[in-house]
């Protein structure tokens, strides 16, 4: 309490406008930073955003680090203590069961071994960017730093930021890699399923791509063949692993690690397409992509340039786009030949085991081999120091000692399998737990000039699996799955497997040359949108956990249109980015419109008559179908399913109901009493159910409601926004904001039916890329460039991103100099 009231008097007294700006980095004029070679120029527009220009590679990425050490180092500091497992450190013993989770799993450890695989340019790279940042925190310290670092000190008094170094960086792919992690969360509600649903049911609720309906990135004619050796292999027959409860408890425990970019969830994922100049007006090719990724203030992105002075074999780098703090190198963007864009291709490449352990040996093939086992401590903050042994199979960490109740799931086991009694423990193989290549990849897609030398960047970029897309000044497009994905001895990854046999490991991962790509296809276009790759029945195995494909429908749509209308420009692709086509309230509609309610149900379709299937913001029939389609799964789906596996909307809840449209006697539309035992029984209780809750949600005038009243955003700090000390969160927080958009909606704004209407998963940027000028090209995010809480650029942007409007995205010298607003010198 007395650090509340500290933090109130703060912000109320004349002191807390010093404390505030004190960290506020200087944009103008010159500054001394040890290490340059040459002099450096800065140069940023009215949005904070930085052009940085040198004559080497190594001063354009030293710079890079001071850059953004001067604007986002706390969300730096914070990311490399949740990757390195020490928030303990920071926020005290509070902290211990998230870093012995990343303990654990060793994401530092692997960071550490991947930067010793470096090749020596890469590596003098990264450490040139780590010599920035340290360049800049020689300078400054605690408040002069950051604003969050005036307030750990009133909790954590005199912690000091240690030095970056290249590990710092690479341990960011980690975290990223884990987010994106594929289908671990799925494996686990199959089997919750399966223990109140019969086999047909379960099938019913995780259905099958839509194949004949929803396209795919591939068209069936250009698919790639696998080699005999890639496939989908054989099911092992597994036995349950563990009761219902011990289940909701693994559940329970992956869902409170930490997660950098968001909950994970059905809706994340991204949109990006690619248009070839036989179908623009400008006879160039265009390229769009927004991921989408859980909110997050500052934004995961930051928005920058990087020019060699001359672009030669020894500094070859001039490219802009959006890279993340803490990391050199722009992630996504463009250079002055090539543009690239980014989807999650969320192939399967977790597994959890059951491990048959005895003492510090565990079985496999009948031979107890000898666990990995590995001692660290934990400091706390204000605490004592908590010791931590890890031990670890040939497939990975046991991660049974997480937590207790990751301890009752393996302890369970023998009886509910008929197996002999013993020591069980659950282990986790995941492919970012091997060490790769994937630090090198960024720079090698940077400097990419052709389609050739762009898929040999591609080569590296192994964890987490993307879909990438491509465009050159030239006129080619392409695509491209990369990433080291499994082949399996036996089943598909779907569900938990015995680790005692050989027989349910991975084999080998598919080589590249076996993965997904498409050039130049004769549709002049290519879509992402976390759809299948491949068309049914190619034998490469990703994954069947596939989104349902209906952002990639309306994309295909809307593309479509514009080519007949004449060709697409950039203004087409932006527009398409916001569209807010529902695709289930269309698919409902016509079910609505021939039913014969009264009362509350009879003014419920009234107002959805006519409506165009728009989730605007403004629009009270949006609100009032996604108040229906909530009421709908609560009401008819969720009292069939586990309390742990409720419905939750998505494409695969448009899918599900969507297939049973059909079927108006299903017993799936058996409601809560004897009255309602059809579709449209159910349909109509929604609709009324509806109707009372859109009363007293919004008041008893529809004409006053809207969707964005209840779908809003409040973007938090992933440190201290969600302190639970208000004060403290109202420092660092912004909104609500209202916005449009929906779950499985080209303007991917989702929610997450059990709990409400609030937004959890968003657009997390918007770029569209012009080849034909490349100065015409538009990007967006979702906050500003500043990290610093009340600075100009905090969230500037994020009124434009909320009404889905784009900046200008100048990149040629002569635009660059016309938007700058301020230029920084860095001296040596």
């Amino acid at each position: 309490m007395v650090g509340v009231f500290v933090v109130v008097v703060l912000v109320g007294g004349g002191i807390g406008v010093w404390t505030v700006q004190r960290s506020f980095p200087q944009l103008s004029g010159e500054l001394t930073v040890p290490g340059l070679k040459n002099t450096v120029t800065v140069q940023r527009d009215d949005a904070g955003i930085p052009m940085i220009e040198a004559d080497s590679a190594t001063d354009l990425f030293m710079a890079q680090g001071f850059v953004h050490a001067q604007d986002r180092f706390w969300e730096m500091d914070f990311r490399r203590h949740v990757t390195s497992g020490r928030l303990s450190e920071l926020f005290g013993e509070a902290q211990v069961g998230t870093d012995t989770f990343v303990r654990t799993l060793g994401w530092r450890a692997v960071a550490e071994e991947e930067v010793e695989l470096l090749d020596e340019q890469t590596l003098a790279w990264y450490q040139a960017y780590a010599d920035g940042v340290n360049a800049y925190l020689a300078e400054r310290s605690g408040a002069d730093l950051s604003l969050e670092y005036a307030v750990l000190g009133l909790q954590n008094p005199g912690y000091e930021p240690e030095k970056w170094t290249p590990a710092d960086s690479v341990a960011w792919l980690k975290a990223m890699a884990w987010d994106l992690r594929s289908n671990l969360e799925d494996e686990i509600d199959r089997a919750l399923l399966a223990t109140e649903l019969t086999p047909e049911q379960l099938a019913q609720v995780y259905p099958p791509y839509p194949y004949p309906d929803n396209p795919t990135i591939l068209p069936g004619e250009t698919a790639t063949p696998a080699p005999a050796s890639v496939g989908i292999a054989t099911p092992l027959e597994s036995p349950s692993i563990g009761s219902a409860d011990s289940l909701v408890e693994l559940k329970k425990v992956l869902a409170d690690m930490p997660a950098l970019l968001g909950r994970a969830g059905s809706d994340i994922g991204s949109n990006s397409w690619v248009v070839s100049g036989e179908h623009t007006e400008s006879g160039k090719p265009l390229l769009a992509n927004d991921p989408h990724l859980g909110p997050a203030l500052p934004s995961v992105w930051y928005q920058m340039g990087l020019r060699c002075s001359t672009v030669s074999e020894e500094c070859p780098f001039d490219v802009a786009g959006f890279s993340f703090s803490g990391m050199p190198g722009i992630i996504i963007g463009h250079n002055d030949r090539i543009a690239w864009g980014f989807t999650n291709l969320g192939p399967d490449v977790a597994d959890l085991y059951l491990e048959k352990v005895s003492g510090d040996t565990v079985e496999l093939d009948g031979v107890a081999e000898p666990l990995t086992i590995r001692e660290e401590t934990i400091k706390v903050a204000g605490g004592d120091d908590v010791p931590l042994r890890i031990r670890s199979t040939s497939r990975g960490p046991l991660v049974t000692g997480i937590s207790p109740d990751l301890g009752t799931v393996a302890s369970e086991y023998p009886a509910t399998a008929e197996l002999p009694d013993g020591t069980y423990e659950l282990s986790l193989q995941w492919t970012a737990l091997t060490p790769g290549k994937t630090p090198g990849a960024i720079f090698a897609v940077n400097r990419a000039t052709d389609w050739e030398s762009f898929r040999a960047g591609a080569t590296l970029f192994e964890v987490p699996s993307q879909n990438l897309v491509y465009a050159d000044v030239d006129g080619n497009i392409g695509y491209q799955a990369p990433g080291r994905i499994p082949i399996r001895a036996s089943g598909d990854g779907t569900i938990p497997q015995p680790g005692w046999t050989s027989a349910s490991g991975w084999s080998g991962y598919i080589p590249f040359e076996s993965l997904p790509t498409l050039y130049n296809p004769p549709s002049g276009y290519i879509v992402t949108a976390n759809n299948a790759v491949q068309p049914s029945g190619s034998s490469t195995f990703l994954t069947r956990d596939w989104d349902a494909g209906y952002r990639a429908e309306r994309i295909v749509e809307l593309v479509d249109e514009a080519i007949a209308g004449g060709g697409l420009t950039s203004e087409d692709m932006s527009e398409i980015q916001a569209d807010n086509a529902n695709a289930i309230a269309e698919r409902i509609a016509p079910y609505i419109a021939d039913l014969a309610p009264s009362s509350n149900a009879r003014l419920g379709k009234q107002l959805l008559d006519g409506w165009d299937h728009a989730d605007d913001a403004d629009s009270a029939q949006a609100a009032y179908f996604n108040i229906f389609w909530r009421n709908l799964l609560e009401n008819t789906f969720a009292p069939k399913l586990p309390d742990t596996v409720p419905p939750a909307g998505g494409s695969q809840w448009f899918q599900v109901v969507g297939s049973l449209l059909d079927d108006p006697g299903s017993e799936w539309w058996n409601g809560p009493d004897d009255n309602i035992v059809t579709r449209d029984d159910a349909l109509t209780l929604a609709l009324s159910e509806a109707w009372t809750e859109a009363e007293n949600l919004m008041g008893s005038h529809p004409e006053d409601w809207s969707w964005g009243e209840l779908h809003t955003l409040t973007i938090r700090n992933g440190s201290f926004g969600e302190s639970g000390i208000a004060p403290i969160e109202m420092l660092f927080n912004r909104g609500p904001y209202e916005l449009a958009g929906g779950s499985s909606v080209v303007n991917a704004v989702g929610w997450y039916a059990p709990e409400g209407y609030v937004v959890d998963w968003v657009p997390s940027m918007r770029q569209v890329i012009d080849l034909a000028d490349i100065d015409s090209s538009t990007w967006i995010n979702l906050t500003g460039a500043s990290g610093h809480a009340f600075h100009a650029n905090y969230v500037d942007q994020t009124p434009l991103w909320q009404k889905q409007e784009t900046r200008q995205w100048p990149f040629t010298p002569d635009a660059v100099e016309k938007a700058a607003r301020d230029t920084l010198t860095l001296l040596p």
